[in-house]
C-alpha cells in the first residue's frame, strides 16, 4: 500500500524562508486529509537559528499543537543529518531536538535527509529516536551519479539499523524511468524494508520516475502542492493524489486542495517561478545542483547568456553541490592571464570616444547623437549589436561575452564594423561562429576589486561589456570617453549596483573624463547632446 507524504511546507520553504501563514496552513492541513494524503511533512526541525525563518524552519512542538490537524493525518518534520554528525555528541543533539518522546508529540515521523558521506555516521540517531517512539525514515540525496557498489554498501549500512522507510532523492532531476528502476534494483541487494523516492522535476518526469518506483515497489512516495520546492520543484501532490486513489480505489476531495492552489500556491508560484524550464532541464541533464539556476532565475543581474555560460562552466568545472562562490566564478569566462594581439592606441589616442549601450536613450535621442557624431567626429563604439543610430556613423563593436557572441554571430557577421573582442581566450565553437569576421584582439582577465591596463590586454573586476570598452579606451589613451544610452536599471536592481560600483572604480583609478550625455540614474558627470552639436 503506498503512503503518501507531502513535503510542501518544507521543501517550499526555501521560497519564504519557511514562513507560511497560519490561516493558510490550517487550510493546507484540512486540503491534505481530503485529497488523500498520508503524512504532511510540516517543515524541518532545526536548532540553527540565523536570520529570520518561520515557524516551519523549527516546527517546535508547541507551533505543531497550534495547529488544527487533522486526525488522519501523521505529522513528520525533517533534520538535516548535518546537524547530528558533528563535533557535539549526537545523543545530546537529538535531546535538544527531541525533547519530547512519540507519545508526548504530535510528530509521529522523523526523516533525517543524508548526503552519502553523512550516511553512516547519521545512522545511529535511528536507534535513539525508535526507542523514543518515532517512525524514522532516511533520505539518501545525490545518489543517482553514485557507482552500484556504492549504492549497494549505502544498502547494507542500512540493512543494520531498524529503519522504516529508506528514501533515494533524485537531487539533481537527472534520472528516468530507467535509472529509477536501476537504483531501486541496487538498493535492494541488502535492502528489504520499506522504500521511498523523492523525485525533482528538472526534465519534467518527476511523476513518471515516481509511477515507476511505485512499480518497482517503492511504498513510500514524496510531492508537494504545485511541485513547490527549490528550482523546478518536485511530484505535484494534486496530480500523484489522483493516481494513486485510482490505484486504492477509494475516493478523494480535490476541491478543497485546488481551492488552496488557486488562493495561494498559485500566486506564490507566479512570483517565485518553480517549475521546469529550459535551464533546469540543462542542470539535470549535466547533474548540476539546481539551486545554482534558482539563483540566478531570482538575480536579474544573470542575463540569458551568463545563466547558459554558467551552465557550461558548472558542466565541466563539476556543480553537484552548490557553492555562491562557484556560481559567482562561472559568470564571469575570463580567468588566468589574459592576453590580446591588437593595441587599442593605434586608433584611439588623442581621440574622443563615444560609447553607444544599450538603452532606450540612444533610439530616444537618435538625431541629436548622429548630429553630434558629425559635428564632433569621435570614435563611435557600440555595445554589442546596438545599432539604433546609422551604421555608417559606428566606428567599432566590442563584444566579449562568449554566449552572447555565439548568439549573436550571425548579426556580427552582417554588421560592417571591426569587432574588438579577447579573440584568442574564446572558444573554438565561437571564433568558428565568427569565420570570415574582422577581430581585434583585445585580452581581458577578471578579477574582483581590479583595474588594470596594458598596450593589448586589462584586468578588470567583471566581464561586463561597458567595463571592456572603458577599458579599450583607457588603454588607447583616449582623450574623454562619452556615454549614451546608459540610463540605469532601476533603484531596486542589483546589475545597478554592478554597473555603479565599476564606474566608481574606474573614475578612481583612471583620469579620464567619462561624461553621459543621455539621461543616466547612474551617479557620473552628465550633459546634454542638445548642447554639445555645434561645431
Amino acid at each position: 500500500m503506498s503512503t503518501i507524504l507531502d513535503c510542501t511546507l518544507r521543501d517550499g520553504g526555501y521560497y519564504n524562508s519557511w514562513d507560511f501563514p497560519f490561516d493558510l496552513t490550517n487550510k493546507y492541513l484540512s486540503a491534505m486529509a481530503a485529497s488523500g494524503v498520508d503524512i504532511v511533512e510540516l517543515g524541518l526541525r532545526s536548532l540553527i537559528n540565523k536570520g529570520f525563518k518561520g515557524a516551519n524552519a523549527f516546527t517546535t512542538d508547541s507551533y505543531i499543537n497550534s495547529l488544527q490537524v487533522p486526525n488522519q493525518l501523521k505529522v513528520a518534520v525533517m533534520i538535516n543529518a548535518t546537524e547530528i554528525v558533528g563535533d557535539t555528541d549526537q545523543n545530546t543533539v537529538l535531546s535538544k531536538l527531541f525533547p519530547n518522546d512519540a507519545a508526548h508529540s504530535r510528530v509521529d515521523v522523523v526523516r533525517i535527509a543524508c548526503h552519502v558521506h553523512e550516511f553512516v555516521k547519521a545512522l545511529p540517531a535511528c536507534t535513539w529516536l525508535k526507542e523514543r517512539g518515532y517512525i524514522v525514515g532516511f533520505n539518501l540525496m545525490q545518489i543517482a551519479d553514485r557507482s552500484q557498489e556504492e549504492v549497494e554498501n549505502l544498502a547494507l549500512e542500512a540493512s543494520k539499523y531498524a529503519i522504516d522507510a529508506l528514501y533515494f532523492a533524485d537531487s539533481m532531476g537527472s534520472m528516468d524511468p530507467a535509472q529509477t528502476t536501476k537504483i531501486i534494483s541496487w538498493l535492494r541487494k541488502h535492502w528489504e524494508g520499506a522504500m521511498g523516492i523523492h523525485t525533482h522535476d528538472n526534465m519534467g518526469l518527476a511523476l513518471q520516475n515516481t509511477i515507476q518506483a511505485i512499480d518497482d515497489g517503492v511504498t513510500w512516495l514524496d510531492a508537494t502542492v504545485t511541485g513547490m520546492g527549490r528550482g523546478p520543484g518536485n511530484a505535484r501532490t494534486e496530480e500523484l493524489v489522483i493516481e494513486i486513489a485510482e490505484k486504492r480505489k477509494l475516493p478523494i476531495d480535490m476541491v478543497p486542495l485546488m481551492a488552496v492552489i488557486e488562493q495561494f500556491f498559485k500566486p506564490m508560484k507566479n512570483k517565485c517561478g518553480w517549475g521546469s524550464n529550459p535551464y533546469y532541464y540543462l542542470s539535470g541533464k549535466y547533474g548540476i545542483h539546481p539551486t545554482y539556476i534558482q539563483e540566478m532565475l531570482s538575480d536579474s543581474r544573470y542575463s540569458e547568456e551568463d545563466i547558459l555560460a554558467a551552465i557550461n562552466h558548472l558542466k565541466v568545472e563539476g556543480g553537484k553541490k552548490y557553492s555562491a562562490n562557484t556560481l559567482d566564478a562561472s559568470r564571469h569566462f575570463y580567468q588566468g592571464n589574459g592576453k590580446g594581439r591588437w593595441d587599442p592606441s593605434s586608433v584611439l589616442s588623442g581621440r574622443d570616444v563615444l560609447i553607444l549601450g544599450a538603452g532606450p536613450g540612444v533610439a530616444a535621442h537618435k538625431l541629436a547623437i548622429e548630429s553630434f557624431i558629425k559635428t564632433k567626429n569621435p570614435i563611435v563604439i557600440a555595445l554589442n549589436t546596438q545599432s539604433s543610430v546609422s551604421q555608417n556613423l559606428i566606428d567599432l563593436r566590442v563584444a566579449c561575452h562568449p554566449v552572447r557572441l555565439l548568439a549573436d554571430c550571425s548579426a556580427h557577421v552582417d554588421l560592417p564594423q571591426p569587432l574588438i573582442t579577447p579573440a584568442s581566450m574564446l572558444p573554438v565553437d565561437v571564433i568558428k561562429s565568427l569565420d570570415g569576421k574582422e577581430l581585434l584582439d583585445f585580452g581581458l582577465t577578471v578579477k574582483a576589486d581590479t583595474i588594470e591596463f596594458g598596450t593589448s590586454t586589462a584586468v578588470l573586476p567583471n566581464s561586463l561589456v561597458i567595463s571592456y570598452a572603458l577599458a579599450i579606451s583607457s588603454s588607447g589613451n583616449a582623450n574623454c570617453i562619452y556615454l549614451a544610452g546608459f540610463d540605469g536599471y532601476g533603484a531596486g536592481d542589483p546589475r545597478s549596483k554592478e554597473m555603479q560600483d565599476t564606474l566608481d572604480l574606474f573614475n578612481n583609478t583612471q583620469k579620464i573624463e567619462v561624461m553621459s550625455v543621455t539621461p543616466t540614474t547612474y551617479r557620473i558627470p552628465t550633459s546634454s547632446i542638445y548642447a554639445m552639436q555645434e561645431s
